[in-house]
């Protein structure tokens, strides 16, 4: 029998050639064939056959399948996330109303047939066949149109659009072409009004459940009296009754300080902890452990970051300039700050969206009020736009939609182009709102250069107010910042004057030949720019790296000076202003009442406290379903960003009205929420359901047990530092982004500091679209939109990762040489790697095991030991790993120039063992 056949570690995946040994011929190669793509046909290349599929209309899905396609139905809007009608809102349906809507649209001289005003019509196209097919942009016609790549398909006629625009649309066809517009049906076409189109009834409109204000229903009652321990249990006890369920038994006490340790500070309980908790008899003992973890420090960091994805907080721009933000760091610190600190989550979204409004004691409060204001800064910007209008349109409509749906859960910013399409928000309440935030500068800073047309100020902090200047650079950095620097300098010696470049412009421009080479000129002219940029970031550091008082910078808002109305804008485009509108809120949101805004400023605070009100239908009911989210694995409305009637209703309607009317007569008290919610019987049960519930109710949408829950990128990184005892548990002064400024163009700066960090996962960069890998793999937060609920995939990749990224296999060494100092015998080392990575003793069989395998795997390790690797073949060198002798990968591991654990067989096949215990499913996966 294989050592490790009788542990239940397995993990959800293959192990991956690094333990191929471990496994039966058969089950290796299986899993191999499993990931395997079908190679090409030998006749055709793969795409020439993909091109004459296209072609054929015999061709069917089980033909499609063979080729390594797979047929993508486009979904009905009733079945589109958030994130995809948020996705075609914001990138598609402007596009196509701007650049296509004047000849391909209902009403419209229509051009070849193709109409794209609909889904129907975009899938079935005009002359030429179908505009799209879901999921395969290449046999998408109206991309290869948008791309210019064939001259007898150039759309728009116009000229063509942005790279970043075209990489938009490949993307959407790549989701399958989400398209939340409604669907033509027989009789109907695309001119038909919605129910509500033009004549919306506000009034009606506010029938609606998520509109009417919370009120609390008293208790339920239940047959099982002795059951519920907190009011919370007598809605979800009620519930269960009326379905049949009963809750399952308790989690052992080893379980549950896991499950409350990791869900309230995001970290692992040290073995001490479990000890203690499992020795203390007393009734309150668990009361003081949620107790305990409230106060840590961690508790800030763990739920700081939980509100940065709803934030989208990000250090750079994303889109096609992707420019950094250096200074977004300081808003991240102050989230988790709030956090530590309790802030009232009322006073938490006033600070964020009018601090800069508020009275400050100090400079030190002055300097948190504004920084806190980073939260309407820190969106997605396209700095390379060529127009200041449309740059300013596309800022406001983020910030409403960051604003409308992280605190109202309310799609405000569907509205733009048109009236809202489920929800009771006609276009003209879009652009009150806009008129708030056009009447207030946004500060996110950046330095003019190549691919930013659009930099801007950023918040000078006080010198007195206490704060941190920022991160010191490594001396690595500076070695490369000072290269890049010299080698800049170099290019453009001698190089002419501005003056001399635009009297050869102007020389071209009379039809002359110019003196000069105007395309080196222009490559002189960013050069230029790159070192403006490195002069600017001089002003930031001194000669040794160290961040100066010219680094109390801060990204944030302020008031512009003048209140501003804007224009109703005709299918949102710029030159089709309509009607001013006077600057308000959505109506159908003033339940409680509407505020008044003042004539002479923006009205953002005005904004901030109705938003913030006991009165507003919304606020503290999105909050609520949020934190319980976090804690029980789904919300009680599972579309947390969307409460409008494209959402769902939610499960138990009593039971979230009670608490959200309890959360704001307990002073919008978040910690309180979260302890009373920790505190419920429904949160300590087992999360193994019994046979009915296995059969009714297997995902726990009635809660009779718990659910099973993937832990977070940052929860699994942060658990093998934990785990290795390398953890720092200190917060990191600033950020890495911090030390450079510029474009995203950071793999040399990245390959030399996030190895080096070991600092929680919070603090590691996030880069738009350069993510740590550690992160990206466990399904990070996607920082463009507004992110209530995480995806939660389990892929291949995640098991290769765990399996043979060098960061986990230095990590697993670290963990190897920490059994070795602490624990003497075999069985010892086994009982306190268990102890580390999964918070309990091991099983006996799980232990003999374990045992086994480490002395299999160290004699291996003894027979390679005296070889040392040698220079593979060349013609061998790209040879897969897993086709290699065992005893050649474990030299190949013992000699790894990158290896932090010498020669020594012992500490191998410990460290192959702690790897182990990081690839199995129960080490990120909470129970």
């Amino acid at each position: 029998m294989e050592p490790l056949a009788l542990m239940r570690l397995t993990p959800s995946r293959p192990l991956g050639v690094r333990y191929a040994i471990l496994l039966p011929t058969t089950v290796l190669t299986a899993s191999l064939a499993s990931v395997a793509a079908p190679p090409p046909s030998p006749d055709r290349p793969a795409s020439q056959r993909r091109e004459s599929m296209m072609h054929d209309d015999s061709m069917n899905g089980a033909a499609m399948s063979e080729m390594g396609m797979h047929e993508i139905r486009q979904k009905d809007p009733s079945e589109l996330t958030q994130a995809e009608i948020s996705f075609f809102e914001s990138k598609i349906r402007p596009v196509l109303s701007g650049a296509c809507f004047k000849c391909h649209s209902e009403g419209s001289r229509v051009r070849g047939g193709l109409r794209v005003d609909t889904p129907d019509a975009l899938l079935r196209g005009g002359e030429s066949g179908p505009a799209i097919v879901p999921g395969d942009p290449d046999s998408s016609i109206l991309i290869l149109a948008l791309r210019h790549t064939d001259e007898d398909y150039e759309m728009p006629p116009s000229g063509k659009l942005s790279d970043a625009v075209i990489a938009d649309f490949e993307r959407w066809v790549e989701m399958g072409c989400p398209d939340p517009r409604a669907r033509e049906t027989l009789g109907t076409t695309a001119s038909t009004p919605t129910a509500h189109a033009g004549t919306m009834d506000i009034e009606k409109g506010r029938e609606f459940w998520a509109y009417q204000l919370p009120t609390r229903a008293a208790l339920p009652e239940v047959k099982q009296s002795a059951w519920p321990r907190t009011d919370v249990d007598y809605f979800l006890l009620h519930a269960m009754e009326a379905h049949d369920i009963s809750p399952v038994k308790d989690a052992d006490k080893s379980t549950l300080l896991r499950r409350v340790t990791y869900d309230l500070t995001g970290l692992p309980p040290s073995p001490p902890e479990v000890a203690a908790f499992i020795r203390d008899k007393s009734a309150n003992a668990y009361e003081q452990a949620v107790d305990r973890l409230l106060d840590s420090s961690a508790f800030g960091e763990r739920w700081g970051r939980h509100w940065l994805d709803v934030a989208r907080y990000a250090e750079s721009s994303g889109k096609e300039s992707n420019v950094l933000y250096p200074h977004a760091w300081r808003y991240r610190d102050w989230v988790i700050d709030a956090f530590n600190k309790n802030t009232p989550y009322d006073r938490f979204l006033i600070e964020q969206l009018a601090g800069d409004l508020l009275p400050a004691h100090d400079d030190a409060e002055f300097a948190q009020l504004w920084i806190a204001t980073g939260y309407l800064a820190l969106g997605t910007k396209s700095h390379n736009a060529r127009g200041r209008a449309q740059f300013q349109a596309d800022l406001i409509d983020e910030q409403i939609d960051a604003v409308s749906q992280g605190l109202l859960a309310t799609t405000v910013a569907c509205a733009r182009c048109h009236d809202h399409k489920f929800d009771p928000i006609p276009q003209k309440d879009y652009y009150a709102l806009a008129g708030i935030f056009a009447s207030t500068e946004t500060r996110y800073g950046t330095v003019a250069q190549q691919q930013n047309n659009h930099p801007a100020q950023l918040i000078r902090l006080p010198e007195n107010a206490g704060l941190p200047l920022g991160p010191t650079q490594p001396e690595s950095v500076q070695r490369l910042l000072a290269a890049a620097y010299d080698r800049i300098t170099a290019a453009i010696e001698g190089a002419p004057t501005e003056a001399e470049l635009r009297e050869a412009r102007l020389a071209e421009s009379r039809g002359e030949k110019p003196k000069i080479d105007l395309q080196a000129a222009q490559r002189i002219r960013i050069a230029r720019g790159q070192l403006d940029v490195y002069d600017h970031l001089a002003t930031r550091c001194d000669t040794d790296g160290k961040a100066t008082t010219g680094n109390l910078l801060a990204m944030g808002v302020a008031e512009s000076g003048r209140a501003i109305a804007v224009p109703l804008l005709e299918r949102g485009e710029i030159d089709k202003a309509g009607a001013i509108v006077p600057r308000g809120v959505p109506e159908v949101l003033c339940a409680g009442g509407t505020p008044e805004l003042p004539s002479a400023t923006s009205g953002r605070l005005e904004l901030a406290q109705w938003i913030a009100s006991d009165t507003h239908p919304l606020t503290a009911r999105v909050w609520v379903n949020r934190v319980w989210l976090h804690l029980f694995g789904k919300g009680l409305v599972r579309t947390p960003d969307n409460f409008g009637s494209s959402g769902q209703a939610p499960t138990h309607p009593e039971l979230l009205d009670a608490l959200a009317v309890d959360f704001m007569e307990n002073g919008w008290n978040t910690k309180a929420l979260i302890k009373a919610l920790v505190l419920s019987h429904a949160y300590q049960l087992d999360s193994t359901p019994d046979a009915a519930q296995a059969k009714n109710d297997p995902d726990a949408d009635w809660y009779g047990h718990m659910p099973h829950r993937r832990l977070e990128a940052e929860a699994i990184r942060d658990s093998m530092l934990a785990a290795a005892g390398t953890l720092e548990l200190e917060r990191p002064v600033g950020s890495m982004v911090n030390m450079v400024e510029g474009s995203a163009r950071l793999d040399q700066f990245m390959q030399l500091l996030i190895p080096e960090s070991r600092s929680r996962s919070l603090y590691l960069p996030v880069v738009r679209d350069a993510i740590p890998q550690s992160m990206q793999v466990f399904d990070f937060a996607e920082s463009s939109f507004v992110t209530g609920d995480r995806d939660e995939t389990t892929v291949p990749t995640q098991a290769l990762y765990l399996l043979n990224d060098e960061n986990v296999l230095r990590l697993a060494d670290a963990f190897a040489q920490r059994l070795q100092r602490e624990a003497g015998t075999a069985d010892e080392r086994v009982q306190r790697g268990f102890l580390l990575a999964l918070g309990r003793k091991p099983t006996s069989a799980e232990a003999t095991a374990s045992r086994a395998f480490i002395k299999h795997f160290e004699q291996l390790a003894s027979r390679s030991s005296a070889a040392q690797p040698q220079e593979a073949p060349a013609q061998s060198r790209g040879n897969r790993r897993g086709n290699q002798p065992a005893v050649q990968r474990i030299r190949e591991r013992m000699g790894r120039s990158d290896s932090t654990i010498p020669n020594d067989p012992e500490l191998i096949a410990l460290s192959a063992f702690c790897q182990s215990l990081f690839a199995t499913a129960e080490f990120r996966t909470l129970d």
